[in-house]
Order: structure tokens, then sequence, then C-alpha cells
């Protein structure tokens, strides 16, 4: 493993803001080392995450040194609280980024950092270095009224304090003492070519304080969920509320790009985009939570997605595995070479190629989130249905194709199951639409493709020396991914085929609660190095014993996955084998699946 350099913090040890448009990461030695600006897709400001030296940072922290650090929110909030505690006294830094009404057309895209000495006498330094474009521009810094005027490659920020600030090859620092009771204020703020600086004032920024405190609150208060597991479900939902672009209706897959899924190697990759995937968990989660304008607005953004014209060859079908926060196809995957990545894993990648391949399985997930809004929101439009059945028209003429199947792999085309598996909900979810709403729609042909795919799977995915489904037709490698099985309905919970099945993913992927999504060794995927445990799948699994009516084996594995979240409740992609969190974070489809799994358990512990 590559030396830590200069004490550089862990995946886990952040926590996240956000303001429904981008996100920052602050760390818990109270440096943001992580903002893009101004969406999530935007090309960095800070980026020390991924190169110390190189990315940029906003530091604030206790000149004197810390004893220990503490963060944590804000009750039912995204506002971050880091404390540090030092033999002098002690210090919190309260980190948000304002947000007062939904939809605000008046929105003003700030980072907020509120300095209040709570006991005693610290000195403190604050040094905030912008890089933008990744780390490849500096900023000129320059003294304006009210502030200090950020400006670099075609950025333009304005820095305003409550305090001194000076200048230094444009970066921007402070030095002051506070005492018990004290509260000094930083501001950094987004700004239009003519927009001015505004002052920073304590008082008018505790008043935002409170107002976007009140905006998160009165936000969750509309959650449906009042189970066993509230705190961690609450949070889930709160993360998931800050990956969404709130003008859009898009929820990202996550805020950050190449974060390792394995310290030193070379699996990172770009995750600030939206992935069809996620796309039926998604509208599943919001849902079933009661967050109905989310759901819907994410719905529009998908039925813009089905109803827009390829942009790709016929070869690889109507619809794009991932797509940018507008609805567009991404650019070409890029190797940012100047950084040295997080903690020496390289490449740092831009953008990702897994744009470019053939996903069958994507449609059974878009499918199955227009099912979910029709049958539990509003329900679709004739032109969206339209545009469900022109689609599931060529899934029924290409489900029998190889592709690279839900994990991306970058190794061969195969058959994989779980493509097979959501072509069929593609299909069957259509049926379902058809039916209840009295849609028209050929109706016998499709149950005939859906009856072709369900037989397939029984017969070619199915071995009966290792009594279990394998990841591909014909195959002897498990994949996590056919937990899904009985979750879409393809299989009873209590088919002997499912429990064995379960049984052998248990033997074989399974170590104390936490899942691998398949076993690279018995199934290349076409990758160096390794990986972690999918947090994704260990929820799955949580979900998989539920419904084969484990429930003892079901509370105990959720509880477990529980200690795996960070110290405010976020996960990444995946866990190492000492508890680390590898990976893009925070990661939504894991946040969504604990959701998932916490709601379905509940509602098997209550009957």
């Amino acid at each position: 493993m590559p030396e830590d350099p200069e004490g550089q913090l862990a995946i886990e040890d952040h926590g996240l803001i956000g303001d429904l448009r981008t996100a920052a990461l602050v760390g818990t030695d109270g440096t943001i080392d992580w903002f893009c600006a101004p969406r999530f897709d935007s090309p960095s400001i800070f980026g020390a995450i991924l190169d110390p030296e190189e990315g940029g940072s906003w530091q604030i922290e206790p000149r004197d040194g810390t004893v220990r650090t503490q963060q944590f929110y804000f009750p039912d909030s995204a506002m971050l609280a880091t404390r540090f505690l030092t033999k002098d006294g002690v210090v919190e830094v309260h980190d948000f980024m304002p947000v007062l009404q939904a939809r605000d057309p008046d929105h003003r895209q700030r980072l907020v950092r509120r300095v209040v000495a709570v006991r005693g006498t610290t000195h403190i330094r604050m040094r905030l270095d912008a890089r933008p474009d990744y780390g490849r521009a500096s900023c000129e810094a320059e003294t304006v009224e009210h502030g200090v005027l950020l400006t670099g490659d075609g950025m333009r920020m304005g820095v305003s304090a409550s305090c001194d600030l000076d200048i230094e090859d444009g970066i921007v620092s402070a030095n002051l003492e506070l005492s018990t009771g004290d509260v000094a204020l930083f501001v950094l703020e987004v700004l239009d070519a003519d927009e001015e600086l505004r002052e920073a004032d304590v008082e008018d920024t505790s008043a935002l304080f409170e107002a976007t405190a009140a905006f998160w609150r009165g936000w969750l208060s509309q959650s449906s969920y009042t189970g066993r597991w509230r705190e961690m479900v609450n949070r889930s939902a709160i993360t998931l509320k800050l990956l969404t672009h709130e003008p859009s209706g898009a929820v990202i897959a996550a805020p950050t790009t190449s974060l390792p899924e394995a310290i030193g190697g070379d699996r990172n990759w770009d995750y600030r985009f939206v992935w069809m995937r996620d796309a039926g968990f998604t509208l599943y989660a919001l849902l079933r939570l009661g967050f109905t304008d989310e759901a819907s607005a994410f719905i529009r953004w998908l039925s813009e997605r089905l109803g827009s014209e390829s942009e790709q060859s016929d070869d690889l079908g109507p619809l794009r595995v991932l797509y940018d926060i507008d609805g567009n196809v991404p650019r070409e995957e890029t190797r940012l070479d100047h950084l040295s990545g997080h903690r020496g894993s390289q490449p740092v990648r831009v953008g990702n190629a897994a744009v470019d391949q053939l996903q069958l399985d994507i449609y059974g997930e878009l499918i199955d989130s227009v099912y979910l809004f029709n049958k539990y929101g509003a329900g679709i439009s004739s032109d969206a249905w339209n545009d469900v059945t022109r689609v599931v028209n060529w899934v029924c003429e290409n489900w029998d194709r190889d592709d690279a199947g839900m994990w991306e792999v970058r190794g061969s085309l195969r058959a994989h199951t779980t493509s097979r598996l959501m072509c069929w909900v593609a299909i069957e979810r259509t049926i379902r639409i058809a039916r209840q709403r009295g849609l028209p729609g050929d109706i016998p042909a499709w149950a005939a493709v859906r009856d072709e795919i369900y037989e397939r799977i029984m017969s070619e995915s199915w071995n009966g020396d290792l009594k279990a489904f394998t990841q591909v037709e014909g195959g002897d490698a498990l994949d996590a991914g056919v937990l899904l099985m009985p979750m879409v309905k393809f299989l009873s919970p209590a088919d002997p085929r499912f429990l064995s099945t379960l049984e052998a993913i248990e033997e074989r992927l399974v170590v104390d609660s936490l899942v691998f999504r398949y076993d690279p060794d018995e199934a290349p995927d076409g990758l160096d190095g390794e990986e972690g445990t999918f947090s994704l799948c260990s929820f799955w699994y949580v979900e998989a014993l539920t419904r084969a009516g484990r429930l003892d084996d079901a509370q105990l594995a959720l509880e477990k996955m529980f200690t795996y979240a960070n110290h405010v409740g976020l996960y990444a992609e995946e866990v190492g084998a000492t508890g680390d969190q590898l990976g893009n974070f925070p990661q939504g489809f894991t946040h969504l699946a604990l959701i998932s799994a916490a709601i379905n358990l509940d509602r098997a512990l209550d009957r």
C-alpha cells in the first residue's frame, strides 16, 4: 500500500454538504478537499482529496495543534459541525451551503464556514487555495470591497469574512484568536460575471443558518418512514437529496471522481453522472419514503431520455448506460495525469467509458421505475407510454445478445444472467402497466418473449452441480446480482432454486455479512487489481434474507452493515478488508439499497 502522503485523510473521514446543485466534502480535520462549481460535474475548485499538493483546498484549523476532532450533523439536516478539542479550548466549524426554499429562483451558491469558540481561547488559521480546472489553473486574488475577488479559468468567486484577510500568490489566509462565545465567518460565493461580492455579516448568517436548517427539517418531515432504523434511513434520505440536481431532477451516483476501489489500484472511475441502472431503485426509495416531488422530477428526467432520439449506433440500442445531469451523452473518458490520485491511486479519470457499453439490464431498471411511478405516483402520460412500447419492442428483439453486464466489465461481452433477468423485468412490467391502465400494446407477443427469457434463465443460467444460478449462461462463477430475483418477482423467495443459490452465495461471496459482487478470479472482468466488498450487494443480501424468511439473520446482517458506515452515517461504494470505505463517496446506490432493506425488514418484522 502506498504511503499516506502528508497524513492525507481516508475516504471515510469526511462529511458531505451541498445545495442541490453541487456538493463539497469536509474532512474531519476541517479541510474542504473536494468541491466542484457550479455543478456536480464541473471541474473541481478544491481537489486535494485527489492530490494534496496540486488539487487545492480550504483549511480551517487551530494553529497550536488539536488534541482530537469530532464531526457530526446538526439534527435532521445537511449542515455539518467539526469540533476541535485543544488543550486551551474547544472550537467548532459549522459548514453548510444555504438552501432557503425548493426551486429557489434567487439561489446563490455559497460555501459558508462559521467558526464558533465554545470554550477557552483558540488560535485559528484559515487558508484558502482555490485551484480551478482540477488543479490545472490557479486564481488571481484581488482585494475588493467586502473581501477578496478570485478569478481564474473562467471562474469568478468572492471570499468575504468577518475578519481581515491576507493574500499571497493567489492564496487567501487569515489568523485570528477566538475566546468563548466569539464567532468568525468565512463565505466563498460563486459569482456571475458582473456580480458584486456581498459583505459577510455574522447576524445575517445566523439567520441564513436557521433558514437552511428549517429547509432540511421541513423536507425530512415529509418522510413516511417510522420504522426501527430512522436515524440511518433519514441520513440516507438526506444523502440522496444531496445527490439530486434540483434544476433538472437528475440524481447522480456520487459527487466524486476517481476515489479508488483499492488504495494504490487503478479501478478509479468518475461517478458524477446519472446511471439508468439506479433508476428503479431511486424511484422506489423516493416513493416509499413519501418524497413525491423528487420522484416526479426524476421521472420527468427519465421520460425525456425515453423520448429522445438515440445519439449512438443502433447496435447499442435506444438508451445509453449513463447520462450527464442535463441528459446528454457524456464526453469521452480522459485521464488527468497531473494529479497523483487519492493516496497515490492513479489514474484520475474524468468521464466514464461505460457510456459506450451495451448493458441490457438498464432497460429493466428504467421500465421498472416507470411501473413504480405509474403504480404509486400520478401515472405516466400517453407520450411516455409510446416511448415505453418503442423501447420494449427493441428489448424483445435484442434480449439474447451478449453484453457487458450490470457491473460494467471491461473484458469480453458475455451472456449475463442479470441482463436476461432485467430484460424479463422490462417486458413483464410493460405488460403490467398495459393491463392496469388498459393501454394499447401487443401483450401476447410481449408475453411470449417474456416466457422465453424465463425458460432461458431457468435452463441455461442454472448450474445443477452448484445448485445455483450463475453469473453467465453455462458458467460456474457466482454473482450477487442474482439476489435480485425475488425482489423483482422473478422467483418466489421460497423457491428451492433461489434458496440454494442464496446458500451458495453465502458460502462463496459473503464474509461476515459483507458481500463481494463476484469473484474476479473465477470471472475475470478485464481489469487489474482487487476490490472490496460491495455495500450495495450487502444490503441486497439483507433483503434476500428477509424475503427468504430468515429474519433474525437479516436483522443481524443489517445491524452489522450499519457499523460499517462512517462517523456521520455515510457509505462509499465498497468496504475494504479492514473496514475502510473504498470507491466514490458517498455512493447513492448504497444508500438506496439501505433504505429498501430497512423498509422491507421492518415490514416483515411487523407482520
